[in-house]
């Protein structure tokens, strides 16, 4: 079985909870040539919030997925192709590896399984919400990193392994090692990129980049710069 993700190289993460930067809007978004949006966030994020941007962002042809930081704040519309559910693997707080999802199937009824997937995390930036937020064990060595990713994929049927370093560039030898780990899952890693150049390093490593805070804090030229690093880490990887 084939999943979308397999072909992205780089996703837009669109928090709700924060505004695009001044005079841009959601088409200017999904113009930068991001292969996927990601509709989440941490800290603040409320039904209402993420309405508003799933409607924003619907009319544009960009696949678009919600992500959601708690049950709470699920959305149910046919302008989603799915559901990205984190799963944080080296949280201390079993909350969120398996807790919140297990609220979710309770409160909901009806939940569409063929829409629902879930996300591996491995967190290592220990300063960042997410972090935080889940209690994680970002003291992870690169062996760590790749122990965990094959664990993920193999004993837990993972199709998306995600290696956040949301708030710092993060080490490209884990992220490698993540990579080299896995047979047939698809590596994602979720940082704030500062320039192409960076986008372009961690494409080598990673099979699809996340962005996210770049986009509320320098906007979609920054983006779509990340975007072309990412498209031609990927080029050049595939002319090897």
């Amino acid at each position: 079985m084939s999943y979308p993700w397999e072909d992205w190289d780089h996703i837009t993460k669109i928090d709700p909870d924060k505004d695009l930067a001044d005079g841009e809007t959601f088409e200017d978004v999904c113009e930068t040539g991001t292969d996927a949006l990601e509709i989440g966030g941490t800290l603040d994020i409320t039904e209402e919030k993420m309405e508003r941007v799933i409607e924003a962002t619907a009319k544009y042809d960009v696949p678009i997925y919600q992500e959601p930081s708690n049950p709470g704040v699920v959305i149910d519309d046919d302008a989603l192709d799915g559901y990205l559910i984190p799963t944080v693997f080296n949280a201390s707080d079993s909350f969120w590896i398996t807790g919140a999802h297990k609220e979710w199937v309770r409160i909901e009824d009806g939940l569409d399984w063929d829409r629902t997937h879930t996300e591996a995390y491995i967190v290592l930036n220990p300063e960042s919400s997410v972090a935080e937020y889940t209690d994680a064990d970002t003291d992870q060595s690169a062996e760590d990193v790749a122990s965990f990713a094959r664990v993920a994929e193999k004993m837990f049927g993972q199709k998306i392994i995600y290696v956040e370093y949301s708030g710092t560039y993060g080490d490209p030898e884990k992220v490698g090692a993540a990579h080299d780990a896995l047979d047939e899952a698809t590596l994602f890693y979720g940082v704030f990129f500062f320039k192409q150049k960076t986008a372009y390093e961690m494409g080598q490593h990673a099979d699809a980049v996340v962005v996210g805070n770049l986009l509320h804090d320098e906007g979609v030229d920054a983006v779509r710069e990340t975007v072309e690093g990412a498209k031609d880490a990927t080029a050049e990887l595939v002319a090897e």
